[in-house]
Order: structure tokens, then sequence, then C-alpha cells
């Protein structure tokens, strides 16, 4: 996959799978930038660590629930680099708990930084997307947006949020050749899915045929490949990246 010459941007990026998008997308020739909003050691490293590289490389602190942090990521790429093709959007938390003990501020802060965020991205994209008339967005969700699992009623509902927003916008964009597409991670070997209880592991592994967990650069190939000149007739589909969990 050959990104040359091409300019991304991608929130939550100096962790885990948006560490890994980072990477893979600077290791196929992208200049690449990355939002963060509190691990600003994490995000020099890397910075520098590309840069050594020779990958050109911005970043931004911010909020990603926040439409003006949002926006001046966005403008920051722009007025840098002149232009924006692919935009990912992977920012995400839990705060998991079974809906009878869930409190606003946990249904708030999921629903606030995993959906509104995407909406906020997105929005600040839609015009350089549209100026373009090219483009790739690749919005991250989760299976557990399309199955459910209990204890997460506001995680399920901001990723399965996610899947209706980018049909909608792969609608409103595809006549401007931009694509919108979806990847649906599984059971992920994150420090997200670390802090699970040991049974809760067992569980959801047990539930995988292919029998492990994804690595976060299992989930880059996929964002890689759909930011990529091999998908550009591709817009609208959810590419589940889960060992078989969602079948």
């Amino acid at each position: 996959m050959d990104l040359t010459g091409k300019n991304a941007l991608v929130t939550g990026g100096t962790r885990g799978i948006g560490r890994a998008i980072v990477k893979a997308l600077a290791g196929a020739g992208a200049r690449v930038a990355f939002t963060f909003r509190s691990s600003a050691d994490e995000a020099e490293a890397l910075k520098s660590e590309l840069e050594a590289e020779g990958v050109e490389v911005l970043f931004h602190q911010g909020d990603a629930a926040d439409a003006d942090a949002a926006a001046e990521a966005v403008k920051l790429v722009t007025d840098t680099w002149g232009s924006l093709d692919v935009l990912v959007n992977n920012a995400g938390v839990t705060r998991d708990g079974l809906m009878l003990r869930m409190g606003d501020d946990d249904w708030n802060m999921v629903i606030n930084t995993n959906l509104k965020s995407v909406f906020n991205f997105c929005k600040a994209a839609y015009r350089p997307f549209m100026k373009r008339r090219a483009g790739a967005i690749i919005n991250l969700s989760s299976v557990v947006g399309v199955m459910g699992n209990p204890g997460q009623t506001n995680y399920a509902a901001s990723k399965a949020g996610i899947i209706g927003f980018s049909k909608s916008l792969a609608k409103e964009l595809g006549g401007r050749g931009v694509t919108v597409n979806v990847v649906a991670p599984g059971y992920v070997a994150t420090d997200m899915t670390a802090s699970l209880s040991e049974a809760a592991q067992d569980a959801m592994l047990g539930a995988v045929p292919l029998g492990r967990p994804a690595s976060p650069e299992d989930i880059a190939g996929a964002v890689l490949f759909l930011a990529s000149g091999a998908a550009t007739y591709i817009t609208g589909h959810v590419l589940h990246v889960d060992g078989g969990l969602a079948m």
C-alpha cells in the first residue's frame, strides 16, 4: 500500500490501536498528524521516532469531544500541508457498568468521546474533502456496536451510532469521490482490554473462532487498506476485524 504524498490525520494516536495506525500510515509513505488528550510525553516520543525515520509529523493536543479542538486539528493539517486526504477517527474510551448503576457522567463521557468526536472531526473536514473531491474517512467502531455486550450499553450505543453515522455520511460524500468506511475490531490486546477481568477476557477469547486476540497492527492493516488506492470503490462498508467473533 503506497500513500506517498498523502496527508493523514488520526485521532487518539499515541497508544494502542491509534499508535499502530499512525505508524502504518507513516510506513506507507503518508505525512501523518495525530491528536491526543493528555499523553504529551508519549506524543513527543512518537513524533521523534517517526521523524527519525524521515516522516513528516504533526500533533495536536485537545479533547476530541470538543468541536473547537477538532477544527483546530484539521486546520493545522490543511494550513501546513495544503490538504487532508485521510481522516481516521479512532479516539475512544470505556466506562463500563450495568445500566442500573451507570451515572450520567459515564454515559456522557463515552458518547461524547466515542461518537461526538466523530461528528466533530468529520464536520471540520467536510469542506476540505468536498473541495478536494477525493479522500478517505475511516471510523473505528466495534463488534460491540453490532452484537451488544452486557455492562456496555453506553459503549455499544456509541459504536452502533458510528456505523449509522458513517453509512449516512458515505451517501452524502459519495458524489464528491470521498469514501467513508468503518472498521469494527473485536477483542484486541490493548491497555483498554487488559483492564478487563481475567474471566471476561477468557470468555471473549473463547468466542473467537481464530482463537487469539487481534493485535493493534491487525486493525491498522485494515485501516491502511481502506485508506489506500485499492479501496476507492468501497464506501459505506463495515469491515469486521474480529477473528470471526461476529459471524
